[in-house]
């Protein structure tokens, strides 16, 4: 098992994770099919809502995974889908490609459903990218269910 930990970012490098983080979004909506300008928009959205002020929203937590050596080997991004929902969502979660396949995702996920039932949470949701099948695998592996499936045709 893992000895992967959760530890809150710190407020020095939470700037520079959400400008990457929120530059993959944008470009896995773009892979995904949608227009660059609306993936923007809502990149912005997202910004406005769970970062206001560029800290994070009540209830929000945005973590680093370490390793049993203190060292960074990922993050995590978890919080309520709206203000004081008990509905939560995985907003992000990324393992460096350096540790990856060592449990570290599979540890995080499993801290993480405990804040989130102590927070009062009821469910977690999270979306895959339809590009993404590994980590899909992985979270059915986990006991996530399908909940809404959207399909494309592109006719380029």
């Amino acid at each position: 098992m893992s000895a992967v930990r959760l530890v809150q970012m710190p407020a020095d490098r939470l700037p520079g994770w959400l400008d990457r983080s929120m530059a993959a979004y944008v470009e896995s909506r773009v892979r995904s099919g949608e227009r660059r300008e609306q993936a923007e928009a809502n990149k912005q959205r997202s910004l406005d809502t769970w970062f206001p002020g560029g800290s994070p929203a009540a209830g929000h937590h945005v973590w680093e995974l370490t390793d049993d050596e203190d060292t960074v080997v990922g993050h995590l991004w978890i919080g309520p889908f709206t203000p004081g929902s008990n509905d939560w969502w995985v907003f992000d979660v990324e393992v460096d490609a350096d540790h990856r396949r060592q449990g570290h995702a599979r540890r995080a996920f499993e801290l993480a459903h405990v804040v989130a039932r102590r927070a009062g949470a009821t469910s977690i949701g999270l979306n895959v990218f339809g590009y993404n099948t590994g980590a899909r695998e992985r979270y059915e592996q986990l006991g996530y269910e399908v909940a809404s499936l959207q399909m494309r045709l592109p006719l380029d």
